[in-house]
């Protein structure tokens, strides 16, 4: 890792609009503790500082306003997709405080600010452009997505999840040295050494079916179709599922009630702090396309099967993924349902995703990250730098 100074201060500004945001800013705050003990980290909620009566009310109003209304929220996707007068518009909004944001800042005094926010990233930049900050600027995408909400001027570096999206960004005018292919950070529990077998047997399971790990999660992904097909395949004794519903208690309780006769095939949790266990135990995961859970998920090297989708970045990611092999989507119930039967019949398919899942580099992306925003922290005059 580059020779940085001893006292670097990462402030990493994040907002939890999904849980994503926030998962890999812990991810780069554990990469530093484990492997740069003498770096000072701070994790900052942006908008839960900034609005703390209303964040709770405008995150709500925004993950079911998607659910909701997803045409809506994918045509806005879509026609914001470019740099534009629109999508300028959209972002100098002042949804933060941006002289109580500088203020913030100068109190922290960090050698460097990371932005896992879309809104965060903006508000750094609108604050550099108007000369009011010289801190360097990194911006971490979350999605496989190229997106203008992640892109401003003044930033000094992007972390992207892959090389498509560091192509991408090249493509819309960002020179290549400040783009970082690291993979999305992932915690170190998911590219941790985990045996299945053990993992198995910390589970009771005796592998003579499959498992499959089912991320219901808090937005609903298990429907009546869904269960409907997991019930069929859990009678027909063709794989072992567990389907963790996150804190959604109100699910956790329904999918209880109705996979009461399947208990010995059905496992139903709610909100778990070892979920990299249950995917190491794990021979397919089904979830929704959400970025950090799939790079989670990649970086075990574990096939997915990708349903529930909305447009926008998912889309994005689910197309990502189904080109590199790791996954398989379904756009409908019966679809799901052809899908999963294939895959739990095909362990020749499972082994070839399971290795495409390898070869993406999610493992250590944490690391790599983290050396990518010490790099930045290191040199302040850093146009001058990439242009010699």
């Amino acid at each position: 890792m580059t020779n940085v100074s001893s006292n670097a201060k990462i402030l990493i500004l994040t907002g939890n609009y999904g849980d994503g945001h926030v998962q890999a800013a812990v991810a780069i705050r554990e990469a530093a503790k484990a492997y740069r003990p003498e770096t000072e980290v701070t994790i900052t909620d942006i908008m839960e500082w900034a609005h703390p009566r209303l964040n709770g009310v405008s995150r709500f109003l925004y993950i079911h306003g998607v659910k909701t209304f997803p045409s809506v929220y994918g045509y806005l996707f879509q026609k914001t997709r470019k740099q534009g007068s629109f999508s300028d518009a959209l972002k100098k909004i002042k949804l933060l405080d941006l002289e109580k944001t500088l203020h913030y800042i100068y109190e922290v005094h960090p050698s460097v600010v990371v932005s896992t926010f879309p809104v965060a990233a903006t508000a750094m930049a609108l604050l550099k452009e108007n000369g009011l900050l010289r801190v360097p600027t990194v911006t971490v995408i979350t999605d496989h997505t190229d997106h203008s909400y992640w892109l401003n001027p003044g930033t000094d570096r992007y972390i992207v999840g892959s090389e498509r999206v560091r192509d991408a960004l090249i493509a819309t005018g960002i020179p290549a040295a400040r783009i970082s292919a690291t993979g999305i950070p992932v915690r170190s529990p998911f590219w941790s050494p985990l045996q299945k077998e053990a993992m198995m047997r910390k589970f009771g399971f005796d592998g003579a079916q499959p498992i499959v790990l089912v991320m219901g999660g808090g937005y609903g992904l298990i429907g009546k179709e869904i269960a409907d097909v997991v019930k069929k395949t859990a009678a027909a004794n063709d794989a072992k599922f567990i389907i963790v519903c996150g804190r959604n208690e109100k699910l956790q309780k329904k999918l209880s009630e109705e996979f009461s006769l399947y208990r010995d095939q059905v496992t139903i949790t709610g909100y778990v702090n070892n979920i990299h266990e249950l995917m190491a135990a794990s021979d397919l995961i089904i979830t929704k396309p959400g970025g950090l859970t799939t790079a989670e998920a990649a970086a075990m090297e574990r096939p997915l099967l990708l349903t529930g989708t909305l447009p926008g970045q998912e889309q994005d990611n689910a197309d990502f993924l189904c080109q590199a092999g790791i996954a398989v989507h379904a756009d409908d119930t019966a679809e799901f349902a052809a899908h999963l039967a294939n895959l739990l019949h095909n362990p020749g398919q499972l082994a070839e995703m399971k290795s495409c899942a390898g070869k993406l580099g999610m493992k250590r992306s944490a690391l790599r990250a983290l050396r990518a925003i010490l790099d930045t922290a290191s040199c302040p005059d850093f146009d001058k730098a990439i242009n010699h």
